[in-house]
């Protein structure tokens, strides 16, 4: 199933965290968090002003992204745990990454 986002959301899967410490310490699933970083999988066309002026979404698809601890609505499509975040929830895009690198 294809999903599109409407406005000015954002599709994101959340990109798992490390299993171990720097110190290798393995955290068991129970203590870790969410991850606050995910890889844009779909984009809105983008807001409105007030004049009705169409206001283009500053993401694409692949980029990866930082966000809030509570940001987003979860959502499961075909069985993928995913979020749909407004643009203004996320913090920026995170560069020089792998993700980042194959876009570019």
């Amino acid at each position: 199933m294809k999903f599109r986002p409407l406005h000015d959301r954002v599709v994101v899967k959340r990109i798992e965290a490390e299993e171990k410490t720097a110190g290798g310490i393995i955290v068991p699933d129970s203590a870790k968090e969410k991850p606050s970083q995910g890889e844009v999988i779909a984009v809105g066309p983008g807001g409105r002003d007030e004049s009705g002026k169409l206001i283009p979404i500053d993401l694409q698809v692949g980029d990866r992204v930082l966000f809030g601890k509570w940001s987003g609505t979860e959502v499961k499509i075909d069985g993928k745990e995913l979020l749909i975040i407004k643009e203004s929830d996320i913090m920026g895009v995170l560069t020089g990454t792998s993700a980042s690198k194959k876009a570019a």
